[in-house]
């Protein structure tokens, strides 16, 4: 029986990368799209084909789809892993900045999920994959558009589930908490910060950093998708993630917003 084919962005680092490996040696045949693979299509180590692409152009993503379907046809599933965060101030961000973040995150899944969803439902089914974060559920303070963008991606996951369950298609959101080994490549911070919010965002990077250096192993975070990824039916949301930031994410919905803001905020030091 032929392998079958997953179509991963945001292949090259991170949980992207964590994700396509888990994936690859769960069996799957593994077409992996990120900027960083240059040049042309090569197999890694691990069996995953390397694709150039860069989610933020229609062009790249046209010339992506069509590459991977001619090697491995129409893919399974689509995992959308593809994410930038810059660090700064919530009002303070230029119009470039939040367009970029959300261009990668909210508008390269749109892409993606726009040059494959089709070929799928003509094959009779697939599933559909975003990364989303515990921060599509609630806030990190200096994170702005990170957070805007993975709220928009949960909301539109969830409309895309609903309009296609009838045509075989199955949607799922990844929602990690603070894992180790984020690519600081893809972690900027934005260049108007003034002096009102310098301190208060060191202090904030600060408790940022030592989470992420205590986090979760990416690579647990892979083979818990990898797994899913395997059943017939995908759950709405696979949270991966603490003990406390799951109870986090029940706290925001249960406490008053003025209390649990207050709590986040003592907690991150603003």
């Amino acid at each position: 029986m032929a392998n079958r084919v997953v179509w991963v962005t945001g292949a090259s680092s991170g949980l992207g990368k964590a994700t396509a490996e888990a994936l690859s040696k769960a069996g799957w045949q593994v077409i992996g799209g990120a900027r960083s693979f240059q040049g042309e299509q090569n197999a890694n180590e691990n069996g995953m084909i390397c694709l150039p692409l860069d989610v933020t152009s229609q062009e790249s993503v046209d010339v992506f789809v069509e590459e991977a379907i001619s090697q491995s046809g129409v893919p399974e599933a689509l995992v959308c892993a593809a994410g930038v965060l810059t660090l700064g101030p919530a009002a303070q961000y230029t119009d470039e900045e939040m367009l970029a973040v959300l261009d990668v995150s909210l508008m390269g899944a749109l892409r993606m999920v726009r040059g494959t969803l089709p070929l799928m439902i003509q094959n009779g089914g697939g599933k559909v994959v975003g990364f989303s974060s515990i921060n599509g559920l609630l806030p990190t303070p200096y994170q702005g558009a990170y957070v805007a963008a993975k709220h928009a991606l949960e909301g539109y996951c969830e409309c895309l589930r609903m309009e296609n369950r009838d045509k075989g298609i199955e949607v799922m959101l990844v929602e990690p908490g603070d894992h180790q080994g984020g690519s600081d490549k893809y972690r900027t911070r934005a260049k108007n910060t003034s002096a009102a919010y310098r301190d208060s965002l060191q202090r904030v990077c600060a408790v940022i950093a030592r989470d992420e250096g205590q986090g979760s192993n990416p690579v647990r975070l892979g083979q818990k998708v990898a797994r899913t990824l395997g059943k017939k039916r995908l759950p709405m949301r696979l949270r991966v993630a603490s003990f406390s930031q799951r109870a986090a994410v029940i706290l925001h919905d249960i406490l008053p917003n003025r209390l649990f803001l207050y709590l986040l905020s003592k907690y991150y030091k603003v």
